[in-house]
């Protein structure tokens, strides 16, 4: 199955799953067959989007399998989680905390003290 991200501006209103068939071309995924089909189903009146991209449910391109909620980079042709705290910084396609977290226990963000909490279970 082939699996398309319908986006309104930049923000992922919707993933679409099409039959690898109906995306082909002598043996070859074809993206713009995909979007063709989509726009074809005249959906606009469902889901609210401008554009189309394939997304892969593997993430093999395009940096991550796409969510709703997601932002579409065209620039760097892929997906992009939401900001998780406004203090984090995007480091290629990856959210950053403002310091490193220590890779020993079970920590989680406090974004009002900017440090990392430890945790118990």
């Amino acid at each position: 199955m082939a699996h398309f991200a319908l986006i309104k501006e930049t923000i992922v209103v919707a993933v679409i799953i099409v039959d690898n068939n109906t995306i082909t071309d002598n043996g070859v995924e074809v993206e713009q067959l995909g979007i063709d089909l989509i726009d074809s189903l005249n959906i606009k009146g469902i889901y609210d989007y401008d554009t189309v991209r394939q997304t892969s449910y593997n993430s093999n391109f395009r940096n991550k399998y796409a969510s709703i909620g997601d932002t579409w980079d065209e620039v760097k042709n892929g997906f992009i989680s939401p900001r998780p705290f406004v203090s984090w910084t995007l480091n290629n396609f990856i959210w950053e905390a403002p310091i490193a977290k220590s890779n020993v226990g079970h920590y989680t963000w406090n974004e009002s003290t900017l440090q990392w909490v430890s945790i118990s279970f």
